[in-house]
């Protein structure tokens, strides 16, 4: 065992044999979406969802110095622009020392010695007892490994604004492989227990937590609520999109809140509901829709109450209506029947969201409806590879495998 961990290549054996260690610990029971060992900023996804960064085995964390410098940097920026949701990255660092490195050199040689002894390599003269030996060091080696990787990656590091460097480090301590837990839940378990993430928000949380800035005005919008989440201002959720759509539409229906839509040069709104049901399709993430407080929702809607229907336009003063034209023969009926309808042409970006929520509900009266993409972009091919990963990983997370393909 000792003259084939000797031999052991590092680069082709045993860094390959951490990362597959680690990547296999971390995978198992994931309930975040996981970014395993970047190489640069831009391998690390810019997501509304929280992501589990990987460290590479090779960075040993210390309170300063180079990798904290580097996961401050890729945290605030993703290549040459800023990350729009830099709270949603936790990093998993591994502590100083050699000591998964020397666990997983005793793995590989334990295993290239039960394969050569297979093999017959090693001569053909082992009893039972012997065989049984080695097949006990190999699996003893393969715990300890594992075991290591728990106890290796203690250090949890994400965005905290009270720090100088705007990290906030947790160290979970001594880790050890249990069946029944895993290391992706003990990372959660553990930010929950600082009060770092929510599986859910309260009304009373975000009426407490209103910025100041907008008090007056009574309305925020949804594009900055939900930014508050993803950026270290507010609490940590799971999955911010999914949890704060269900929670407005529960605060509106209660009356907690309002909601708003289509605001008016005079302050006021195309639409707002307060104590009604609101469709998901009606909380878009965008500047001009907007969460309102309760007294700001009971305003808007008593003015709506008094401003009535619009009435139709007067008569000219001075005049009265005369008796008009004797109608002539009523217009047939339209034949009862079916029509298609097509909306075709191509849009801007920024438009998108917009026509996803005022257009698709006018069409749900309808049968068959049915949509398609025909996305389209350019880029350089030095960043096409990584656009192409990050849009897989997209298509996936909103469960569109098999309904979109990616060319």
């Amino acid at each position: 065992m000792s003259d084939r961990r000797a031999s052991l290549d590092e680069d082709t054996e045993v860094r390959p044999e951490i990362r597959r260690l680690v990547d296999r610990e971390f995978e198992r029971g994931a309930t975040l979406a996981l970014a395993r060992f970047p190489k640069d900023a831009a391998e690390v996804q810019d997501s509304p969802r929280l992501v589990l960064v990987i460290a590479d085995p090779d960075w040993e964390w210390a309170d300063s110095g180079e990798v904290r410098e580097r996961i401050a940097e890729w945290t605030r920026r993703r290549g040459p622009s800023d990350r729009l949701y830099p709270g949603s990255l936790v990093w998993s660092v591994r502590k100083p020392g050699r000591d998964l490195r020397d666990k997983t050199e005793l793995l590989l040689a334990w295993r290239r010695v039960q394969r050569e002894v297979r093999e017959g390599t090693l001569g053909a003269e082992f009893d039972r007892a012997d065989l049984a030996d080695i097949q006990a060091k190999v699996t003893e080696a393969e715990e300890a490994a594992k075991d290591e990787v728990w106890a290796g990656y203690r250090y949890v590091v994400l965005v905290e604004r009270d720090e100088s460097d705007g990290l906030k480090v947790i160290d979970l301590g001594a880790g050890h492989a249990s069946a029944s837990e895993t290391l992706c839940g003990r990372i959660v378990a553990a930010l929950r227990a600082e009060a770092l993430l929510n599986e859910s928000v309260g009304a009373g949380y975000l009426d407490r937590n209103w910025p100041p800035a907008l008090d007056a005005s009574g309305t925020w919008p949804l594009s900055s609520l939900r930014q508050a989440f993803l950026n270290g201002t507010l609490t940590r959720l799971l999955d911010p999109d999914r949890i704060l759509r269900t929670k407005i539409a529960e605060f509106v229906a209660r009356g907690d809140f309002g909601l708003a839509s289509g605001q008016k040069p005079d302050g006021t709104f195309e639409r707002v509901w307060h104590e009604e049901s609101v469709t998901s399709d009606e909380i878009s993430f965008e500047a001009d829709v907007f969460l309102l407080k309760k007294a700001r929702a009971k305003e808007l809607k008593r003015m709506e109450a008094v401003a009535g229907p619009s009435p139709g336009p007067a008569a000219p003063p001075g005049l009265t209506p005369g008796p008009g034209p004797s109608p002539g023969p009523s217009p047939e009926p339209a034949p009862v029947g079916t029509r298609t309808l097509r909306i075709v042409g191509t849009l801007r970006p920024e438009l998108w969201n917009r026509l996803g929520t005022r257009i698709l509900p006018k069409l749900r009266p309808g049968s068959e409806l049915r949509i398609g993409v025909d996305f389209s972009v350019t880029v350089e091919g030095d960043l096409a590879r990584q656009m192409e990963a990050d849009l897989r990983q997209i298509v996936d997370e909103l469960g569109l495998g098999d309904s979109l393909r990616i060319e």
